[in-house]
């Protein structure tokens, strides 16, 4: 029997992959099940919710009773969307930040140059996404609150020096050492069909230093080591003005999200300030971002934009589309 799970549960869903603490996956976890429709189809997906929701409290009173024994770095999620640089040592990621934000990391050509996250925002014509650089990942070593940075993203930037021969082997190890955390680099982001104590993230590889002369075949190794990761790869000369640019855009793209701007009925448009909501996200969505009170009053609201008449008036389930301007009324 299919579980037909509720768009409202697969929100909840969505929140609790992007949950940064265990309390706040234990609310997540909780109005999941409160969500959930109770049939023979879902029984199997209620006891492993429950299952994971009493692991969780535990883990909950396992950190006030004892204290977190790691170090975590908590970096409040901005802008339109959060994107993780990940990578073996040297793979670029410093320079990729720098290049792509305002921040100022330690650029060098030795390893280990990261030593904690580093955050900055990229500009994309109105609107920002937020990047966060991280320490390097080893076959060795992998910082205990990286795992959560992925498991919340919205996009991976998987860096591979496209300079070295050590790239492919590498950049394996990476994809190991998350595997064997229940973390799967992948074209699409949510919660694995078959075992939902998987995640999978949206992730976009790129080979830095990509003007080698030799880059092909350091690429053509790794997916011959990994030929079950199909991830798409984007070969980036930093030193190129023109492909930086299209690996802003690139990175845009890739995080799925539209803008909508909001107008004050009787007040003139201005398309500035936007709303980012993901692809497919209807009035109702853009009126729970504004404000829950607004939303629980929204009776309708009008719309100009591409896939409209200008003026148009329509329910909270129309879905809208980039760079649509939005008047709500309640």
């Amino acid at each position: 029997m299919p579980a037909n799970l509720t768009p409202m549960y697969h929100k909840a869903e969505e929140a609790y992959r992007r949950a940064q603490s265990a309390e706040e996956r234990v609310a997540c976890l909780e109005e999941m099940l409160r969500l959930m429709p109770k049939h023979k189809g879902t029984d199997h997906l209620q006891a492993d919710l429950k299952t994971r929701l009493k692991e969780t409290r535990a883990e909950v009173q396992t950190e006030k009773a004892t204290g977190k024994s790691t170090r975590s770095f908590r970096i409040p999620r901005q802008g339109a969307g959060t994107v993780i640089l990940l990578g073996a040592p040297n793979a670029g990621k410093s320079r990729l930040l720098k290049e792509l934000t305002n921040a100022e990391p330690e650029v060098a050509d030795y390893p280990f140059t990261t030593r904690e996250p580093l955050p900055g925002m990229m500009p994309w014509e109105d609107v920002k996404v937020q990047l966060i650089d991280t320490p390097p990942v080893t076959d060795s070593h992998l910082e205990p609150y990286i795992l959560g940075y992925v498991r919340s993203a919205d996009l991976v930037l998987l860096c591979f020096d496209g300079s070295s021969d050590d790239a492919p082997e590498q950049t394996a190890d990476v994809l190991a050492q998350l595997e064997s955390r229940k973390t799967r680099l992948s074209t699409w982001s949510g919660f694995d069909e078959d075992d939902m104590s998987t995640v999978h993230v949206k992730t976009l590889m790129v080979v830095t230093r990509g003007d080698d002369p030799d880059v092909a075949e350091r690429i053509a190794f790794f997916q011959e080591m990994r030929p079950d990761i199909n991830l798409p790869v984007l070969n980036v000369d930093l030193a190129r003005a023109e492909a930086v640019e299209t690996l802003r855009n690139q990175v845009y793209e890739s995080i799925d999200v539209i803008r909508a701007y909001t107008k004050k009925p009787g007040k003139p448009a201005e398309y500035v300030d936007p709303f980012t909501l993901p692809t497919g996200a209807t009035v109702e969505d853009l009126a729970i971002k504004v404000h829950q009170d607004l939303a629980e009053s929204l009776k309708h609201a009008r719309i100009w934009g591409s896939a409209t008449q200008d003026g148009q008036t329509v329910g909270r389930e129309h879905i809208l589309v980039d760079r649509d301007m939005v008047e709500l009324h309640t």
